[in-house]
């Protein structure tokens, strides 16, 4: 992989009918953050209409010669090997070659322009949609640079900035799933012979050898991560009874910073694409009776790879198993509500589609008055506000709150004095309403969920 270090991108997109020009400027704004993030510096762009992304160089000719200028490349699909050509290769190179010409509409208005002379030279090529195998190896010889597909960009990122040993289990397990069809033999090294029975035959290639190592490599993850897993049921079994508020949205929408407001912990915050990769769970501050928790969990992006939900589930089941969803949205980015469609979709994969929700609106700072007043006609129950300011985090720790307190009881119980150790487990676990002492013992009316109201019951009737 090339060293991001001083190195320049150039990215290419894709215009199919079933995407709108706002769509693909959205998408490709969201690639160049990505790519951003992972440290290169974008110095163009190549795009074109075509019927599909699934052409042999994902580009035509004219585009692809394009593309070659900005990368010094030859602009053109070469042999990796000089080998005599099978007839089924050289049909497949033929049909690269002699694209359709409708493939070309829209080039001189689609790419983004410069004089040849003044272009920037791009170290890699960064692809707005998942590749092929044999894409990839054809953009690569063409180019003459390493080409990424968005997948391989956003799973290099997850590898930079995965901490937890459990994060870094299911970011490698995405990895190796991404590379193992795309493997490709190193010229000069296409067998490897073994000796076998009368030392006849070839034995496995050296892509076969690397793929059954990659099999086995995730087999052993698999089985760790599996293992970690059940560590974190056995914690989240612990916290059954707890009121536990999940901070769920699109990457960047702010949610480590409203988990640092919210709880005073020291989350990473970033202005950056998947800063934060790790779960993490912290008590509301000042500590709220009931105490509830807050967990930050990782964000989503639209295309976000199959392999890395899979890989993560784990860690979204922490929002499975909330009790309170805040969908957290920067409200000052035109484009939350499609942002929003995406966490909704990739929650409802993890089975949280039946967890009560609150809208959140963020960066609220960042609105005018008329823009702020037309999401609040658009959005009566959200909550609207700045992580910068103290009274809209009260303001929503208040909301938190009074959303569990339309499921609580009040009670009144009654502790003899002989039962005095259940007194410091009703203090952390409920709100004390009002206490009273006499001869006898202590009377306490309280406001709590009926699962802390049960257990203390049933301590109550063992003391007594």
């Amino acid at each position: 992989m090339l060293k991001p270090s001083q190195s320049n991108a150039v990215l290419v997109a894709i215009h199919t009918p079933r995407v709108t020009g706002e769509e693909l400027d959205s998408s490709l704004q969201e690639l160049t953050r990505l790519v951003k993030t992972l440290g290169y510096r974008v110095v163009g762009q190549v795009t074109q209409k075509r019927s599909s992304d699934q052409y042999a160089a994902v580009l035509g000719q004219g585009k692809l010669a394009e593309l070659a200028q900005w990368t010094g490349g030859s602009g053109k699909i070469e042999s990796a090997f000089e080998r005599p050509k099978h007839k089924a290769a050289s049909k497949f190179e033929a049909a690269a070659s002699d694209e359709p010409e409708e493939s070309e509409e829209g080039e001189a208005d689609d790419a983004t322009e410069a004089s040849s002379g003044l272009r920037e030279q791009a170290q890699i090529v960064i692809v707005d949609c998942d590749l092929s195998p044999s894409q990839l190896s054809n953009l690569e010889r063409a180019t003459g640079v390493p080409v990424l597909d968005r997948t391989g960009v956003i799973i290099e990122i997850f590898s930079r900035h995965a901490r937890t040993r459990a994060a870094r289990l299911q970011v490698e397990i995405a990895r190796l799933n991404y590379l193992a069809p795309r493997l490709r033999e190193a010229s000069g090294a296409r067998e490897r012979q073994s000796g076998g029975i009368g030392g006849k035959g070839a034995g496995e290639t050296s892509v076969e050898l690397d793929k059954r190592r990659i099999r086995d490599r995730m087999k052993a993850l698999r089985e760790e991560l599996a293992a970690i897993g059940d560590e974190h049921l056995t914690r989240r079994a612990r916290r059954e009874n707890e009121l536990t508020v999940a901070l769920v949205g699109y990457t960047n929408a702010g949610k480590s910073s409203l988990m640092r407001a919210m709880t005073g912990s020291e989350v990473l915050v970033a202005d950056k694409l998947f800063a934060t990769l790790d779960t993490t769970i912290r008590p509301l501050s000042p500590e709220t009776r009931p105490k509830v928790l807050m967990t930050d969990t990782v964000g989503f992006i639209k295309k976000l790879p199959h392999d890395l939900v899979a890989s993560f589930k784990s860690t979204l089941d922490e929002a499975a198993g909330a009790s309170l969803l805040l969908f957290v949205v920067d409200a000052s980015d035109p484009s939350f509500r499609s942002q929003l469609d995406v966490t909704r979709k990739v929650l409802a994969e993890v089975g949280a589609t039946d967890v009560p929700s609150l809208l959140v609106l963020n960066k609220r700072d960042r609105l005018s008055p008329e823009e702020l007043a037309s999401l609040k006609g658009e959005f009566p129950e959200a909550v609207c506000l700045s992580t910068r300011n103290q009274e809209d985090l009260r303001a929503l720790r208040e909301r938190i709150m009074r959303h569990f307190e339309r499921e609580m009881l009040d009670e009144e119980l009654r502790i003899p004095f002989t039962a005095q150790g259940v007194v410091a487990e009703i203090r952390a676990r409920m709100r004390i309403l009002s206490e009273a002492y006499d001869a006898e013992g202590l009377t306490l009316r309280v406001r709590s969920t009926p699962e802390h109201l049960t257990v203390i019951k049933k301590k109550l009737a063992h003391k007594t």
